[in-house]
């Protein structure tokens, strides 16, 4: 009787699954959203959000490291100091999502997932926020994040600006 046993097998031997999860926690990284099967994901989910923790750490000089030994690349391991762990500086925990899809896949019938990082433009769903913005305006956070309020824009033409415009009036509408 097995007990005590972490973590998936993945058909495969330690030092095969080891390279593989390596090689999807990078390709994740440098893509934000893959697709893959759902043990995969479910596996590589842990090993992604632990990564995001590092990068969050005031020590980059340690983080950028420990992130050298698990990352393929050095443009994966630069966006995940330099984007990814200011991206979730507020959020505790919860910086990936797996979704289940509704076909598996055709040559096994696998059941395939997408996994995602949240908070990041065009993401599948939209997350929730972290939890210190929850019960605030969107002044008082965007005062505590010191982003400073739109100028006053009444009077501007924004249509003016913008490409579509000219065409329209080339085409005579």
């Amino acid at each position: 009787m097995k007990k005590r046993i972490r973590g998936r097998k993945l058909g495969s031997n330690p030092g095969h699954k080891w390279a593989m999860l390596r090689s999807l926690v990078t390709s994740l990284i440098q893509h934000e959203r893959i697709v893959t099967t759902l043990p995969k994901a479910k596996e590589m989910q842990a090993l992604a959000e632990r990564l995001i923790t590092t990068a969050k750490k005031p020590d980059k000089l340690h983080a950028r490291r420990r992130a050298n030994r698990i990352l393929y690349t050095a443009e994966a391991q630069t966006k995940l100091i330099n984007v990814l762990g200011p991206r979730y500086q507020f959020r505790e925990g919860g910086y990936t999502r797996v979704m289940k899809l509704a076909k598996p896949r055709e040559g096994d019938k696998a059941d395939m997932a997408v996994i995602e990082y949240v908070d990041r433009p065009g993401e599948i769903r939209a997350a929730r926020p972290p939890t210190i913005f929850q019960n605030k305006t969107l002044e008082e956070v965007m005062a505590e994040l010191g982003i400073q309020p739109a100028q006053n824009t009444e009077g501007v033409d924004f249509e003016a600006d913008t490409d579509y415009a000219d065409d329209e009036k080339k085409d005579g509408k």
